[in-house]
């Protein structure tokens, strides 16, 4: 369905407006467009909401690219303004009526663009006081499953994998020895004391393969790099090691040998011995390899 206000959509933005050849007169400023009295405040009026006039200029230009859909376009341009705006958590881009009418385009269009966002986990539209297109936190989760995907369809196998995860998960190991604290000893003397009871419990309750094979020891020596794209590349690699699995594991006797392991690896790195800690770490998961695809 076309507004219509879509032939006015894609005039230059001014701090005046001329007359609409053919417009209805208002009852104020007669021969203008009585929209423009509308533009002039701010199109979220939401007291949480960050987007103000300055972002949300009305009558927005989109871009175009050969070959796109216009809602891939506008979904694309409305996840740049809200990143723009610093992904403020809980702010209110505006109603779907505001934002059609913005960006001069259809509802359809507009309701596959928010379907595209919501998919990326950057906002979602919700209804009642206070509602409308509403900046939210991305999915973890959501993210590590599209690249564990993308990773799949590039056909690798389990040795091009492995050496991928362990370029990443050496240099982890270095810079959580680098940046060890108290909290973060206590945190991996914690973890020990409790991992093969965690495994067993958290097969018992169903939980996938690549968790309670345990993966969990390398994605909380990512959390102690302090580095947040370290740990979420951790638990894509993880993921995709656990998906390239061709063989079903001994649940007790798995937990026992890779709780060793990993018991070796935090030995040295709580006595801030990286090259020892790395070469335990290569050697285990050259081992998780081989034993998961014999």
């Amino acid at each position: 369905m076309r507004l219509p206000a879509r032939r006015h959509a894609l005039a230059p933005e001014s701090a005046g407006r001329a007359p609409v050849p053919g417009g209805r007169p208002g009852r104020r400023g007669g021969g203008h467009d009585p929209r423009q009295r509308r533009e002039a405040v701010p199109l979220v009026a939401a007291p949480r909401c960050r987007f103000g006039s300055e972002q949300l200029v009305p009558n927005h230009r989109l871009p175009t690219a050969p070959g796109r859909k216009l809602g891939e376009i506008l979904a694309e341009t409305i996840e740049n303004e809200i990143i723009a705006a610093g992904w403020k958590v809980g702010d209110v881009v505006g109603s779907e009526s505001e934002l059609c009418e913005r960006y001069g385009v259809s509802r359809a269009v507009f309701r596959e663009a928010i379907r595209i966002v919501g998919h990326h986990g950057v906002a979602e539209m919700r209804r009642g006081p206070g509602g409308g297109l509403v900046v939210v936190a991305p999915s973890v989760d959501a993210a590590v499953r599209t690249v564990s995907l993308n990773l799949e369809f590039l056909d690798i196998n389990a040795a091009q994998i492995n050496d991928a995860r362990l370029a990443l998960e050496l240099s982890c190991v270095q810079s959580a020895v680098e940046n060890l604290d108290a909290d973060g000893e206590r945190r991996i003397k914690e973890f020990l004391d409790t991992e093969i009871e965690r495994i067993i419990t958290g097969r018992e309750a169903g939980r996938a393969c690549d968790d309670y094979a345990s993966n969990d020891f390398h994605l909380l020596l990512a959390e102690l790099t302090g580095n947040p794209a370290m740990e979420l590349f951790v638990q894509i690699l993880s993921r995709v090691t656990s998906r390239h699995s061709t063989r079903a594991v001994s649940l007790e006797d798995t937990a026992k040998e890779v709780h060793r392991a990993h018991a070796r690896i935090a030995e040295a790195i709580l006595d801030r011995d990286i090259d020892t800690a790395q070469r335990r770490l290569h050697r285990h998961l050259d081992l998780v390899v081989e034993y998961l695809n014999p």
